[in-house]
């Protein structure tokens, strides 16, 4: 149960279920407790990593990469997973500040070459930062694939290569377009930017971390970008757009500036008789049909397990908090939420 639901419980009953209150606020901080250990692990390893000191270019953000483990994941048995799940989260977001703020066009050719062919010496030519990016990559990925071999008897490393080779395609694709000054349509934008969000990547490394239901059939759904990835994936770039850059250029969060694109510049190049407030109207018609359409999938048969699904739903529902800034570039909503679930224990009534 959530802080929120023990304390609207509290206010609305008062002393009755006295007994049920205790034991849902000793739960909550048995499991803020536990995660706060699994933020601990996170961030000794990527301490330990190093690449926050050889990157200095790009984000340095564990805490915010942990959370979306801990929001996505949320049953207190997926400790070892969500700390697993958090080293490629990081990744992602690295390769694409590498791509947006950092590689040449030219350096980012032979990068994302590196990531197709996926050869620990085809670096040649590689500026340093980019080497060891890919060193780190081509580490977790073998002990990630070692260890879902060892639990569960299938080894995910053509799939997990498939992903990564997916995501940089994509983000090349952008970054010619960006380097070109080509502006695509709508429609072609937002079919790349669905890759381009890494939420496949991330739904990967879950569904063979969860070792459920992993045959060849549902492998097979995973590597082609099923709906239960595509919806979250749809309306976590949709809401990432909603900020309006302009020229693609812009202010990324904590100010870092770098080249992105984005769903509304295309739609207003494409409709000029639009006002930014009718697109972005558009823009949230567009993520509630989505909605609708993740429910669809939650609700209907799959090959995929229950946990999977859930998974699908809570990601979608993060994405408010991971991209609601205010004018400052500042994410008050995510710090209130990591504030809360991360730091404020509910205190116990005395005996």
């Amino acid at each position: 149960m959530s802080k929120k639901c023990i304390e609207n419980y509290e206010n609305e009953h008062g002393t009755d279920g006295v007994l049920f209150q205790e034991l849902a606020k000793m739960d909550f901080n048995n499991v803020q407790s536990l995660h706060q250990r699994e933020l601990l692990e996170v961030s000794l390893w990527w301490r330990n990593l190093g690449l926050a000191r050889k990157l200095n270019f790009a984000r340095d953000q564990p805490i915010k990469w942990y959370i979306w483990s801990m929001a996505t994941l949320t049953d207190p048995i997926f400790s070892e997973q969500r700390i697993d799940l958090t080293k490629p989260i990081s990744l992602v977001y690295m390769m694409d500040d590498v791509f947006d703020v950092y590689g040449t066009l030219d350096e980012l050719v032979l990068f994302t070459e590196a990531i197709n062919t996926w050869e620990v010496d085809n670096m040649e030519g590689l500026p340093y930062s980019m080497k060891i990016l890919l060193k780190a990559l081509y580490d977790i990925t073998e002990e990630i694939s070692d260890k879902i071999l060892k639990r569960h008897g299938w080894n995910p490393t053509s799939s997990l290569r498939k992903a990564w080779a997916r995501l940089c395609n994509a983000f090349l694709v952008e970054a010619k377009w960006f380097a070109s000054g080509h502006l695509p349509t709508a429609e072609e934008y937002l079919k790349n930017g669905v890759i381009s969000t890494g939420v496949h990547v991330v739904f990967v490394h879950i569904f063979f971390l969860l070792g459920e239901g992993i045959n060849k059939e549902s492998v097979d759904l995973v590597d082609n970008i099923p709906s239960l990835i595509y919806c979250p994936a749809m309306i976590l770039r949709l809401w990432d757009d909603l900020g309006v850059p302009r020229y693609f250029l812009y202010h990324r969060d904590e100010n870092q500036q770098g080249y992105d694109g984005s769903y509304l510049e295309c739609y207003l190049k494409e409709h000029p008789s639009s006002t930014i407030e009718s697109a972005k109207e558009h823009v949230f018609s567009m993520i509630s049909n989505t909605w609708k359409k993740l429910n669809e999938e939650y609700l209907s048969p799959s090959p995929f397990s229950l946990s999977f699904k859930k998974t699908s739903l809570n990601a979608a529902r993060m994405v408010c908090h991971m991209y609601n800034y205010d004018e400052n570039q500042r994410l008050p909503s995510l710090e209130k939420h990591i504030k809360s679930l991360l730091y404020e224990s509910i205190p116990l009534h005395n005996n």
